[in-house]
């Protein structure tokens, strides 16, 4: 009894990735760096182990609109990083936007210092804020932010 009530007070967080970041680690090493999504998943786990951390993947826009709407009404909070759909997609924009929990968007690289179509995103309206640039860093920056 004791144990299911610490675990339902347990917060719980969904990753939820876009396309091509199945590749971290190996794609663009000197850009992204050599730990896969895997390994920071594992990481985080291991930083935060009273969060339930949920990751997911896809290079499918339309699945990571329902993981986002599966997710956004069960987890108290998402870390996104919808890839070079961010500056593309208002359908996983208004998806954020249509859960209750909370979303950081995160990017590895500095969208502001490369191409100039990357420096606007269209799911950061929908999103509590941003951490772009810092690498992996970015998402233990977004759990501690969403764990608060």
């Amino acid at each position: 009894m004791w144990a299911a009530f610490i675990f339902s007070k347990m917060k719980k967080i969904a990753i939820i990735n876009g396309p091509n970041l199945n590749l971290t680690g190996r794609r663009e090493p000197e850009a992204y760096g050599t730990m896969t999504m895997e390994e920071l998943v594992e990481e985080l786990r291991r930083r935060f182990p009273d969060i339930g951390l949920s990751y997911f993947q896809s290079n499918v826009e339309g699945e990571l609109i329902n993981e986002i709407q599966l997710r956004g009404f069960a987890a108290d909070g998402l870390i996104v990083n919808l890839g070079g759909y961010s500056h593309t997609s208002v359908a996983l924009r208004d998806a954020i936007a249509a859960v209750p929990a909370p979303a950081i968007e995160v990017h590895i690289s500095n969208i502001f210092a490369r191409e100039e179509y990357r420096h606007h995103s269209l799911v950061t309206s929908a999103c509590r804020g941003m951490v772009c640039g810092l690498g992996l860093q970015g998402y233990i920056l977004a759990v501690e932010v969403l764990s608060c």
